[in-house]
């Protein structure tokens, strides 16, 4: 027995001297590519993906003046929103307002969903689809085109009265404004502005849902 233990104890200390003298070899190796941890293994680069663009939210309160006047950076392009998914409105009321430094128009609507828009200065003073002239006051036109409506008998709406002038007193930019009526998912008013195209601003409002147009006095 003493003698068998003898014979193991210089063997296990040559094999630890090995051992020894092969990881002593070995690390270089370690020392250039250490080993992958999980997290290495796992990680990787963020991938881009689409967004579509969102449709406008409303904001804002019941209170139709806003905190200042559209700036020249807003502009005289054309201004576009898409309507929500389950845009189901109808254009119950047509108003013009004037506010220090600019005049605005506003188009509340009723029903399901939040409404689009295109905006922009056209030639002339033309109901579309009919291409029939309306008469309008102002020397620049601005069609004011509003997504995601319905017909009334939809929304069981009553829809803003067609074809009268709104006005307002002291105005100093919109001479006039025209309700068009609803057809084929939009609904359709134009603005009459004084003088040269104005710049102007298309916001979304709440409480209720509104689409107003603020053109620089």
């Amino acid at each position: 027995m003493t003698r068998t233990r003898a014979a193991r104890g210089p063997l296990l200390a040559g094999a630890a001297v090995a051992a020894l003298a092969l990881l002593t070899a070995c690390g270089g190796a370690d020392d250039a590519a250490p080993a992958r941890t999980s997290a290495d293994r796992t990680s990787s680069a963020p991938t881009a993906t689409a967004t579509p663009e969102p449709s406008p939210s409303p904001t804002g309160d019941a209170d139709d003046a806003p905190t200042a006047p559209p700036s020249a950076a807003a502009g005289t392009g054309v201004s576009t929103a898409a309507p929500s998914a389950d845009a189901a409105l109808t254009v119950t009321g047509v108003r013009v307002g004037h506010h220090d430094g600019f005049d605005r128009v506003v188009l509340e609507l009723g029903g399901t969903g939040t409404p689009g828009w295109r905006v922009e200065y056209v030639d002339a003073a033309v109901a579309d689809p009919s291409d029939e002239q309306v008469d309008l006051a102002g020397d620049s036109v601005l069609r004011v085109t509003v997504e995601g409506t319905v017909l009334p008998y939809e929304t069981r709406l009553t829809e803003a009265p067609v074809g009268v002038p709104r006005t307002v007193a002291g105005g100093t930019a919109v001479a006039e404004a025209v309700y068009l009526g609803a057809f084929e998912a939009q609904s359709q008013a134009l603005v009459g502005v004084t003088g040269d195209p104005r710049p102007y601003r298309v916001q979304l409002l709440a409480d209720p849902v509104r689409v107003v147009v603020d053109v620089e006095g």
